[in-house]
């Protein structure tokens, strides 16, 4: 069952990060698109919470130095020859995972969407034992979103929700914290954005249990990914797939 936090909740479990780090075992993935201009900092912010070897980013065909500036953050970088897609960078990624001795792993995006800072809330929450997926939630405080971005979220978040009958607070969300044996049994077939609507399908219908995070709404002017026909041809495919 779903657990969406309060903000004062939140606030509050970020005092405890270094203890949740001693106790358990994280990898962070970062697929990369043509990051170098925001990889680095990105990085700088992450590793307050979880350190450089735990950190795997995967440049997916990038033509930038993206690659370069994670390496010289000492995190693994595993690079794809030519761009293969989300899906197929974040599959890349979680094989590398789970031959780790870790317990979950988190997927962030590259370009600083997604605030650093809710790590810990992850962490804490993942460590009571209720939830195999947490997933980053925007749609809980819609200022700051761009108009078409709520209405493509909430759309396709319903629809995702009724295909699975799981309390899925954000279907699009890439910030994510995901258990090692959900990763174990679940795998992505899918290569683009639609892979991240695949796995919850997937994960739903082996009975794992997801819960939400609040967290913050972050954009500076990026053109929505779902507003292209082939992502949302893409999308409608994947929703009626019969996995």
């Amino acid at each position: 069952m779903e657990k969406l936090l309060a903000c004062h909740e939140r606030r509050a479990v970020i005092p405890r990060t270094t203890e949740m780090n001693q106790a358990r075992r994280f990898a962070l993935i970062i697929p990369a698109l043509n990051a170098e201009r925001t990889i680095g900092r990105l990085l700088d912010e992450a590793q307050r919470y979880i350190p450089a070897d735990g950190v795997i980013v995967v440049d997916d065909g990038s033509s930038d130095a993206t690659a370069a500036v994670a390496e010289s953050k000492g995190c693994a970088v595993i690079r794809h020859e030519r761009n293969r897609g989300k899906g197929a960078a974040l599959q890349t990624g979680f094989d590398a995972a789970v031959k780790r001795t870790i317990d979950a792993v988190l997927t962030m995006d590259a370009d600083l969407q997604h605030d650093p800072h809710s790590i810990p809330d992850f962490l804490l929450v993942f460590a009571s034992g209720k939830f195999d997926v947490l997933i980053g939630s925007r749609l809980h405080d819609k200022r700051g979103m761009p108009m078409h971005r709520v209405l493509s979220n909430t759309i396709t978040t319903s629809l995702v929700k009724a295909r699975t009958g799981a309390r899925i607070a954000d279907s699009q969300s890439g910030f994510r914290l995901i258990g090692k044996r959900v990763l174990e049994e679940v795998r992505l077939e899918s290569t683009g954005f639609e892979a991240e609507t695949e796995f919850l399908i997937k994960a739903a219908a082996r009975g794992f249990r997801f819960g939400s995070i609040p967290i913050r709404t972050i954009y500076a002017g990026e053109q929505s990914h779902m507003t292209h026909a082939a992502t949302t041809m893409n999308f409608i495919r994947v929703l009626f797939h019969d996995y």
